[in-house]
């Protein structure tokens, strides 16, 4: 039996037998860049199925068609785990985008801080990162990535019961609190094994500047936010995502 080489995110069902037609662009890289043809394999996935091996049946320069066979792997959904991060230089946004969808991020959510440089982003490009880091890391889920919106309005309609992250660059040097993140994520329903899955979070990181201070008043005012430091040392914004996400994963996400 032939293994698949590539894997491509579809938005078509998947099942035994269910046949995939393939967009322009997808056929383009498959049978134009890859050099597949008739009776090659691929692995699909949409997010919803879990992977599935297809094999394709019509090859073409602007169009194909693949048919499902068996499936290789069930839906593996995230913890239910929010990043916020304040979008930066374009490729280091691309970066905290791809680690995100990578390391388990369920929603990606771009802020509009005090001192965000960026006043804009392409949220279909972004999307597209998050597609091709899913594709390329094995995995079946692949996050949203909000459109931008400014910290204040997000805080404003704070869903009820999701826990704040709060990475606080001005704690660098300072003793980590993030025991009270774990004994917070640690409910009367944890079990080891399965992280805090039951339970809502979102990790926030800011950018280049830092947070003002009215920024970092109002969020430490917050029942629900937790101030954690990252450490001795003061992170890029795309280092400390990934830091944090790490930490987080490593202590109440599926990691454990």
């Amino acid at each position: 039996m032939k293994e698949a080489k590539v894997r491509l995110y579809v938005e078509h069902s998947l099942g035994e037998g269910q046949t995939i037609p393939l967009a322009r662009d997808q056929a383009h890289y498959l049978f134009g860049v890859m050099r597949m043809g008739v009776g090659d394999v691929v692995e699909l996935f949409n997010g919803q199925d879990g992977a599935w091996r297809c094999n394709v049946v019509q090859a073409g320069k602007r169009a194909g068609i693949l048919t499902c066979d068996a499936q290789t792997k069930p839906l593996r959904m995230p913890p239910d785990l929010w990043l916020l991060f304040a979008p930066i230089k374009k490729a280091r946004t691309d970066f905290i985008v791809e680690k995100a969808a990578e390391m388990g991020a369920a929603r990606i959510v771009p802020v509009q801080t005090d001192f965000t440089n960026s006043e804009r982003i392409r949220q279909d490009r972004l999307q597209a990162h998050a597609v091709e880091a899913a594709e390329q890391c094995g995995g079946t889920y692949v996050p949203e990535v909000a459109a931008m919106q400014r910290l204040d309005r997000v805080l404003a309609d704070w869903p009820e019961g999701r826990q704040l992250m709060f990475c606080d660059e001005a704690e660098v040097g300072q003793p980590s609190v993030f025991d009270t993140v774990e004994a917070v994520g640690r409910c009367p329903t944890y079990q080891p094994g399965k992280g805090a899955q039951d339970g809502a979070w979102a990790i926030l990181i800011g950018p280049e500047g830092g947070f003002s201070p009215e920024e970092r008043a109002r969020l430490k005012a917050l029942p629900y936010a937790h101030v954690v430091s990252l450490g001795p040392r003061i992170l890029r914004a795309d280092t400390a995502a990934v830091a944090a996400m790490t930490i987080w994963q490593q202590v109440l996400g599926d990691w454990v």
